[in-house]
């Protein structure tokens, strides 16, 4: 059990990427505490965690506000009594989201409180948690458009997703003696509801997987495959990297400076 002993707060648990790093961590004998603003796909995911014999609970929390990002926490150690992992997973990808000139402020505004804030506001409350448990390990959802830009315009989301990346460096810096690690997952495009909803026509979806060397999209399970390893010990010296999961995309774009 690679997770046994470990509490885990899982943001953006309701569905996708957080559904499935949820059943993978308490695979791996985690407590998980789902968090979501979906009630449904939340309790649906503690549902599937204690079918297969995990132990989870589900807390309502809009991570942009700061009342919910502390509350969460607070559940966390009062169902579980302690928190050694921080998942800040949850973010949006707006329909309406495209450059400069044709995304709306109130689109920017949202993406930004939700994808940027919402991290900035889990380590914020979750960082004291991880203190009182002795350390812990922060996995902070990025993008591989943090580190190219998108074929398809998505200017909030893909700045969102910088700063994550940005926010990622500083706090492993920051937190690195006192046994807290920070790293950013940077998924490349998936398979999963959001970017389906998003690359909504047979046109959007080739104009990305011809950027993808494997030529397909990726699947959630295996973006929480590498969640379970910044998750646990076997990690332990990995701190502030940028772990792209995103079938070779960023390799073939991305010159080393």
């Amino acid at each position: 059990m690679r997770l046994a002993n470990k509490v885990a707060l899982i943001t953006g648990g309701g569905a996708g990427i957080g559904r499935a790093t949820a059943l993978r961590f308490a695979q791996e004998g985690a407590q998980v505490v789902v968090v979501d603003i979906d009630d449904a796909g939340g309790e649906a995911t503690v549902e599937a965690v204690q079918r297969q014999g995990g132990r989870a609970r589900y807390v309502h929390a809009d991570v942009a506000r700061a009342a919910d990002c502390a509350a969460m926490v607070e559940a966390a150690e009062r169902a579980f009594g302690k928190l050694n992992v921080l998942f800040n997973n949850a973010g949006i990808m707006h329909s309406q989201d495209g450059d400069a000139v044709n995304t709306d402020e109130a689109v920017w505004d949202l993406t930004m409180a939700v994808n940027l804030k919402g991290v900035y506001l889990g380590c914020k409350y979750g960082i004291p948690a991880l203190r009182r448990a002795g350390g812990g390990s922060i996995i902070n959802t990025a993008s591989f458009v943090a580190l190219v830009g998108a074929a398809t315009p998505q200017l909030a989301y893909t700045a969102s997703k910088g700063g994550v990346l940005a926010l990622t460096r500083e706090l492993a810096v920051v937190h690195a003696r006192e046994n807290i690690r920070v790293n950013a997952l940077c998924p490349g495009p998936l398979r999963t509801e959001l970017l389906m909803r998003f690359l909504d026509s047979e046109a959007k979806r080739q104009r990305r997987l011809v950027h993808i060397p494997m030529g397909r999209f990726g699947e959630a399970d295996e973006i929480a495959q590498a969640a379970l390893y910044l998750a646990s010990d076997e990690s332990s010296y990995v701190t502030g990297t940028e772990f792209r999961v995103d079938g070779g995309l960023t390799a073939a774009y991305v010159t080393p400076e």
